[in-house]
């Protein structure tokens, strides 16, 4: 599940991404077979971190299983 992470919140991405010229057409992220293609995979500091990703308009995305 993708999240968005805005300072001290997580919000679920069609809150943020609705309003993204990025999104698809249902108003969610480009995610696409693991990965978040509207923006690029930042590096991890523990293995125990899920992936997060920084989007094109600058928010972080976190996919949470």
């Amino acid at each position: 599940m993708l999240v968005v992470l805005i300072e001290d919140q997580i919000l679920a991405p069609h809150q943020v991404c609705q309003s993204c010229l990025l999104a698809d057409q249902s108003g969610q992220p480009r995610w696409r077979q693991g990965q978040l293609r509207c923006g690029q995979a930042l590096h991890k500091i523990a293995a125990s971190q899920p992936d997060q990703y920084q989007c094109m308009m600058g928010f972080r995305i976190a996919n949470i299983e």
